[in-house]
């Protein structure tokens, strides 16, 4: 069995390719039952946020099993796999176990140390066990990352400061206004008429930004008005007004700023909707949806300057030196954990061999005792028959302690190999080949 990671993210694939890539909630169901159709793929997760779809798998045989995952990948976004290829990355074994360790400790974000991949790492977790993909082996290796996210986010000072997508997508709106100012800082947001469109976690993260960078005031538009009013409500020291989804056309002329961050899987906003508000002002939109919930061609009208999750790398660079300062702490505790489960998963390989071992010992002890009761005659009471039998797997268990200690502590593959076979041939757990 191998662990195997096929996907893509920020460093390897645009997000025109990332969007026809992303995978829903509604939809993982479904994707699991897929994946879970190849014979190669015993166990399977899916990982999907804005900047990257990552499948980690167990499988029979390496090869095969990513074959299978990126055949999957090809029909599920349409692209065929000698353009989709090129894109996408693998990592076998140890290297998959380094790098899902690394995505949850913020290590292989965009932005260094990101807090949320933690919560989309849980997230992948509890979804595998929900749908029954995930095993014994997944299991424990999720369960370790997220505990290494932890560690990371509690033992360094990787995750201070501004570290989220949202929270860099405010930052590129500072700098962006700064610059058309001749300035190449960021500037205060107070004077900027702010439109929000969304009202999910992204959007509450924007809010919170926003607010500490000088706006006083903003329009939270939604499709769902009630979870609008309710996430505003979480915000009394900032003037939001509520709008539904219809009222989005006229909310957008009125603004000079606009962050778009929804669950749909096709724009909200093209260049024939702009095009019909007759605008007279600079307007700026930034979208951190993936899918992109404005479309390319909006960046053709004269008046409109618009940027996705790809431009957030020009803000996200500024502050990135300091980060990889502190991301070294971050790294030598992600290769403690690597080895602690990589041992763990290298023990596994006794398991077999052990369960023989005990096995033949069992029947072993069964036949004597038995042999030992029936000498004991009827005489012997059912209470010294229990002292008896429980003396006998008192000693079975004291014999096969050592070696089954040694058998699954931590070593090379070498010497537990090496061991295995001598405690098969002496206690003849694998038949002789009698042709031989």
């Amino acid at each position: 069995m191998h662990i195997v990671v096929v996907g893509l993210s920020h460093r390897t694939a645009p997000v025109e390719v990332r969007e026809k890539l992303s995978i829903p909630d509604h939809s993982i169901t479904e994707s699991l039952k897929a994946l879970k159709a190849f014979s190669e793929v015993l166990e399977v997760s899916i990982l999907s946020t804005c900047n990257r779809l990552e499948i980690y798998a167990l499988v029979k045989d390496k090869n095969t099993g990513i074959s299978s995952i990126k055949e999957f990948l090809s029909e599920y976004s349409g692209i065929i796999f000698e353009d989709l290829d090129p894109h996408l990355f693998c990592f076998r074994q140890e290297e998959a176990v380094l790098h899902l360790m690394k995505v949850s400790a913020g290590l292989d974000s965009l932005v260094l140390g990101e807090g949320q991949i933690l919560s989309q790492v849980k997230k992948m977790m509890r979804l595998g066990q929900e749908n029954q993909s995930t095993g014994p082996i997944l299991n424990r290796l999720l369960t370790q990352s997220v505990s290494t996210g932890k560690k990371v986010r509690s033992e360094t000072n990787l995750g201070t400061g501004a570290v989220s997508i949202s929270s860099a997508a405010v930052e590129l709106a500072q700098l962006k206004i700064g610059q058309e100012n001749g300035l190449d800082t960021l500037v205060s947001l107070e004077s900027e008429n702010v439109l929000v469109v969304g009202a999910g976690r992204m959007s509450r993260l924007l809010i919170t930004h926003l607010k500490s960078k000088g706006c006083q005031k903003l329009i939270l538009v939604n499709r769902n008005i009630d979870r609008a009013l309710n996430l505003a409500g979480d915000f009394p020291d900032i003037e939001i007004v509520c709008k539904g989804l219809n009222q989005l056309d006229e909310n957008i002329s009125i603004s000079s700023l606009v962050f778009t961050s929804t669950a749909s899987e096709e724009p909200i906003i093209d260049l024939a909707k702009i095009e019909k508000l007759n605008l007279s002002n600079k307007l700026k939109f930034i979208d951190i949806g993936v899918p992109r919930n404005i479309s390319n061609d909006v960046k053709q009208h004269q008046f409109v300057k618009s940027f996705d999750v790809d431009d957030l790398q020009e803000v996200v660079s500024r502050n990135q030196e300091f980060r990889k300062k502190i991301a070294k702490e971050a790294e030598l505790l992600v290769e403690e954990e690597r080895i602690i489960f990589l041992e763990w998963w290298a023990s596994l390989e006794a398991v077999p061999v052990i369960n023989k071992l005990r096995s033949d010992l069992e029947l072993i002890r069964k036949e004597e005792l038995q042999k030992a009761l029936s000498r004991m005659g009827p005489d012997f009471s059912a209470r010294e028959r229990k002292v008896v039998e429980a003396l006998t797997k008192g000693i079975i268990n004291k014999i096969l302690h050592t070696p089954v200690t040694k058998l699954r502590s931590p070593q090379s593959r070498e010497e537990r190999q090496a061991s295995l076979k001598i405690v098969e041939k002496l206690f003849s757990l694998v038949e002789e080949d009698k042709n031989i």
